[in-house]
């Protein structure tokens, strides 16, 4: 079997296609995207509930619905605002739940919304549920209105129904949704004084409305031969037709019609919750999802046709503006990552051709893009899209894919050098190292492993890496141990045929002499005398045949280890050092979650006070955008107002909205040089220039979201007391460096107009409190009467007063209110002003009532600088908490949210499994090894390599954060390789089992070339993450590389120096020779190299 290929050419070929063909087509159909998508854990549940105040609302919605909701045990947290007139519910499932499992949870919900519906009060809205996508848009694109003139939102409404459907079109279009647009509805504002003198209220006249409007059916004329419709021509189908509706008959017994006591028009419904300003114009904006399993270049090339098209039928005054399109981030993003896997994978080649020479370095070399070809498979099948993770796993696994392919080519050509025919040596190499091989690659797999189980976002964001890595490895030894034996034998053959042809009449070489001159054998069995070692340099030619030899600096080598073998206590002490320094500046290490992202976009969110109208908030942001177009580095700035802007990056999460004094705005830089700069200038700026707003300049962040960098929750009953609390927990947040802003979610009031009724005085005129409420919220918020058909749109008609009359208390204290009962025809008193009943005065009402997991909480949120680690001001934040004496009365708690509660999270739900998997891995040391002590030595190479990884970080200059943990967890699979290289030679040698000082020394000395060129080509493998920069994959490969090459001093000083000694120790024990199984060969006294020392990878 293990010689299959090598005496089937042909199925050789075959198998080489079908690796090709299979990959190739992969990399064309697998899903290209930016970032990973994530499974959908949150959703929305948002409730109008007209004219209740936060108290009202909490109580009759937030509480009966959250109360429903928390028996469903796949809810992680439930967060919930509920402000005047509206509920809005946060819902975040746990970390295990999947794609495949999100949408049963999510249709659970449904359900048991549909069954509190009931409990809730009859003047409150459906509940309305809204799963938050977890992906950002492909495309946002909007129609503006470009004629300086109001706007037409009528148009903009129908033209981008138009796209959307256009839009919908595309294969591959998962969802659209709209920004901006505002609902039209039909408005009959009354005059009060003519209507109140007809005896009518507000409510009334809509109920008249609707009786006149009759879209039922009047029955059916049957007969034997046809069945007829019967049906009312009354449906309301014009303006006309609604003006001539009949009330009733005036003082002089004339029919008053609806025209009479009011005036009838098209508008869009108010007050308008949102609102969007592309480059400074009113517009309406679709935002398009594109489904996962599509690839976005070829999706997003169709959609920017069919814009492209609509564009040039759009009518004068109308401009489209494309806002984002992710398919051109994607393509840098792809373009940057196949060039780093160019770049390492050309930089992996070079130290195989200058170590091996350029006839290894090409069989070794193969082993990339075929390994590579199998992962794009195993991506397909395993259904792993594209993006800045999956591609990055590739990269990592560079210098792990030939790490096999040097070891199996290696050992065979020393076999054939040995004298050995080519057959002979290829089942050798393969019966010899195919349980060792993957036994190694088993390590480095439990090493990724919690990686790829890791649960929740995080997990979801860089698991694709473990993945990613571990096809790679497991494609890497099927390469290793079928294909590139067959080729090298195929090679091998060809080379001797045409050597016999070649060299016919010349004496052949004496097998005793290429046996001796092999390099792989022990220095201490060779020949030194009548000028061997010149025949043995003549027999390796050139450095690009056999590779680069450096005698100085091996002579070097070799001294230094026969120094530490002879003082292997010192040379223990010595190995030590780097891992020991590493730990002790571990503590000084900055902590970060994730990264900022490097990207030529940023956002800034806007807020004044409580009681600010959207139309104070359009008139400041128009203020704001023009203070950041004078910046010459930004391009333009889209404005969302009432709500959060369109996800335009993948960890965006909409959580803001109905609210009138908020805007979000996306920025667009010309290019991404000077983004943090530009940042912390413009905070500065805004700052002074917006004392009485919020603004906070947001860069754009890597990793699972989160609403602020730090966040302070405060859980107690009593809004007041949880009001004082947080007002002192943000003024104490405030005094903690690089803090630009902070908010407490309770800790602002709104003015509210309170009605003190003459309950006296009402009872007399036969009204009472409840009368006089819906009558005034009939005049000034409507009632819904009938509708419109427009096309296919259905245009409700609501009946209130003039905005001029909403908007002036004056005028609302003037209202006439109708009383019950009264009779026009006797002169009674049919109505009466609202000024005469009751009085007003303002009162301070909070602005919401925020609630998490079902209890009352006040999160203090903390806006630091651009830059600044959120960890360093959280543990300045405690450090003032501290100082200040900041205590909580009995019942009341607090919890750390923000940056850190996510990262404490990620980071819990990566250990999760590392126990297990911790003992896997022991579990197949110890077998391959078949002995708990050099499983012993392995483990502590692992503990130590973590050291100089840290140390390295603190030498860069960069934080420890996810990736670096990441990293380190990598490195322990990748270290011990080299241990495992050295050891196993040792183990195998039986004067070196004896503790013969020259053998010890000489073994090393053989196998430190696959020590060093393992180890070389994992860390060349990273040059490309390291030349990119920034602060995302740095941290990444700085600690991989250096825990790497500090394993490396330690496999050939630490191992020999504790081998030694553990041989002086327990002599008996390592004199023996072992046998892995029954039966098993006993390795000849007269082996020319150690069977196991090449029977381990570096991988």
């Amino acid at each position: 079997m293990s010689t299959l290929f090598f005496r089937n050419p042909r199925l050789l070929l075959l198998t080489l296609a079908l690796i090709s063909v299979s990959g190739i087509f992969a990399f064309r159909l697998l899903p290209r995207l930016e970032d990973p998508v994530m499974a959908e854990r949150f959703g929305m549940v948002k409730t109008i509930f007209p004219s209740a105040s936060p108290e009202r609302v909490e109580a009759l919605l937030t509480e009966k619905i959250e109360e429903s909701l928390q028996e469903i045990e796949e809810i992680k947290t439930l967060e919930s605002t509920s402000s005047a007139g509206f509920s809005l519910i946060q819902i975040e499932l746990v970390d295990e739940i999947s794609f495949d499992t999100s949408a049963e949870v999510w249709s659970r919900v449904r359900d048991k919304l549909n069954d509190v519906r009931p409990e809730l009060p009859p003047d409150a809205q459906e509940p309305v549920f809204e799963e938050v996508n977890a992906q950002a848009y492909a495309l946002i694109v909007g129609l503006a209105w470009d004629q300086g003139n109001e706007p037409r939102f009528g148009i903009l409404r129908r033209l981008t129904k138009e796209l959307e459907t256009r839009l919908r079109g595309i294969a591959g279009t998962k969802d659209i949704d709209y920004y901006g647009e505002p609902e039209e509805e039909i408005l009959v504002e009354i005059d009060p004084i003519e209507l109140s003198a007809l005896g009518l209220t507000a409510e009334q006249l809509s109920n008249a409305i609707r009786r006149s409007d009759a879209k039922i059916s009047a029955g059916q004329q049957r007969s034997g031969e046809d069945d007829l419709l019967i049906e009312p021509d009354t449906e309301l189908d014009s303006l006309e037709r609604l003006r001539r509706i009949p009330l009733q008959p005036n003082d002089e017994g004339e029919i008053v019609s609806l025209a009479d006591v009011a005036d009838v028009h098209k508008g869009i419904i108010e007050p308008v919750s949102s609102k969007v300003f592309l480059d400074g114009e009113p517009a309406v904006a679709l935002g398009v999802y594109v489904e996962p399993d599509r690839r976005i270049d070829v999706w997003a090339s169709e959609a920017r046709t069919i814009v492209e098209q609509f564009e040039a039928e759009l009518p004068a005054g109308v401009k489209l503006n494309l806002v984002f399109d992710q398919s051109r981030y994607t393509a840098d993003r792809f373009d940057t990552l196949i060039g780093n896997l160019l770049m390492g994978a050309s930089a992996v080649f070079v130290v195989i051709f200058i170590m091996m020479g350029w006839r290894s370095a090409i069989l070794v070399g193969l082993a990339l893009p075929l390994s590579s070809l199998m992962v794009l498979s195993g991506m397909r099948l395993w259904g792993i899209p594209i993006h800045q993770m999956s591609v990055t796993g590739l990269i990592i696994a560079l210098g792990l894919l030939i790490d096999n392919a040097i070891v199996v080519v290696d050992e065979m050509n020393r076999r054939l050098r040995k004298g050995m025919g080519v057959l002979g040596a290829m089942e050798e190499t393969v019966r010899q190292l195919a349980v060792p091989l993957l036994g190694s690659t088993l390590t480095t797999m439990f090493a990724f492993m919690p990686i790829a189980l890791m649960p929740g976002p995080a997990g979801e964001f860089v698991g694709s890496i473990a993945l990613s890595v571990i096809l790679a490895l497991f494609s890497s030894l099927f390469v290793s141990l079928t294909i590139i034996p067959a080729l090298n034998g195929l090679i091998n053959s060809a080379q001797d045929r045409l050597a016999d042809l070649t060299s016919s009449e010349e004496p052949s070489a004496s097998p005793e002499l290429s046996f001796a001159a092999s390099p792989h054998l022990p220095g201490y069995m060779q020949a030194e005398s009548n000028g061997f070692h010149a025949e043995a340099s003549k027999a390796h030619g050139h450095w690009w045949q056999q590779g680069l030899r450096l005698p100085q600096i091996s002579d070097l080598f070799s001294r230094f280890l026969k120094f530490a073998i002879a003082y292997p206590v010192v040379g223990i002490a010595i190995s030590v050092v780097p891992p020991i320094l590493g730990f002790l500046v571990f503590p000084q290490l900055p902590e970060q979650f994730f990264p900022p992202a490097d990207r030529d976009q940023f956002h800034i969110e806007f807020e004044l006070s409580p009681q600010a109208s959207i139309e104070q908030t359009e008139g400041a942001v128009k203020q704001v955008r023009e203070q950041l177009l004078a910046h010459p580095e930004i391009e333009n700035v889209h404005w969302f107002l009432g709500r959060s802007a369109p996800n335009f990056y993948y960890n965006l999460v909409q959580t803001r909205e109905q609210s009138s004094r908020y805007a979000h705005a996306i920025i667009q830089l010309r290019d991404a040089e000077r983004s943090r700069d530009l940042i912390h200038e413009l905070q500065a700026e805004l700052d002074r220039t917006w004392p009485g707003s919020r603004t906070i300049v947001r860069q754009l962040e890597q990793g699972p979201p989160f609403e602020a960098p730090v966040e302070f929750r405060i859980y107690g009953p009593d809004l007041d007391v949880l009001k004082d609390l947080g007002d002192e927990a943000r003024r104490i947040l405030a005094q903690a460096d690089n803090v630009l802003h902070t908010r407490a979610v309770i800790s602002e009031d709104l003015p509210k107009i309170g009605l003190n009724i003459d309950e006296v005085e009402a009872r007399l005129l036969g009204m009472n409190h409840t009368e006089i409420a819906m009558q005034m919220n009939g005049a000034l918020e409507g009632f819904s009467g009938g509708s419109i058909l427009e096309a296919t749109e259905e245009l409700p008609v609501r009946v209130r007063v003039s905005v001029d009359r909403r908007s002036d208390l004056e005028e609302i204290m003037s209202l006439d209110l109708v009383r019950p009962g009264a009779n026009v025809e006797q002169d009674e008193l049919t109505t009466v002003p609202l000024s005469v009943l009751a009085s007003t005065h303002l009162i301070p009402e909070s602005a919401g009532i925020t609630r998490r997991n079902r209890r009352r909480v006040n999160t203090v949120q903390g806006y630091i600088t651009a830059g600044v680690l959120p960890a360093e001001v959280v543990g300045e934040f405690q450090r003032l908490l501290e100082k200040n004496d900041f205590t909580l009365p009995p019942g009341y708690k607090v919890q750390y949210g923000g940056e850190a509660a996510e990262r404490d999270t990620a980071v819990g739900n990566l250990m999760a499994s590392v126990g297990m998997l911790t003992v896997l891995m022991i579990a197949t040391l110890v077998l391959s090894f078949n002995s708990f002590r050099l499983a012993g030595i392995i483990l502590v190479v692992a503990v130590l390599s973590i050291g100089p990884g840290m140390g390295s970080l603190w030498v860069a200059g960069y934080p420890f954060g996810f990736m670096a943990i990441i990293g380190t967890m990598g490195l322990v699979g990748v270290a011990i390789n080299d241990s495992i290289v050295v050891l196993a030679a040792l183990r195998t040698d039986e004067r070196a089992r004896k503790g013969d000082v020259n053998a010890i020394h000489h073994i090393v000395m053989d196998e430190s070339r696959h020590v060093l060129a393992t180890s070389i080509t994992t860390v060349a493998g990273f040059l490309p993450l390291l030349i990119e920069g920034g602060g995302f994959w740095p941290p990444l490969a700085i600690s991989i590389s250096g825990g790497v090459t500090a394993a490396t001093v330690m496999a050939l000083f630490l191992i020999p120096c504790v081998y030694l000694l553990l041989t002086r120790l327990s002599p008996t024990r390592f004199c023996e020779q072992r046998k892995s199984s029954k039966g098993a060969e006993k390795v000849p006294a007269d082996e020319a190299f150690p069977q196991m020392g090449v029977a381990a990878t570096a991988t």
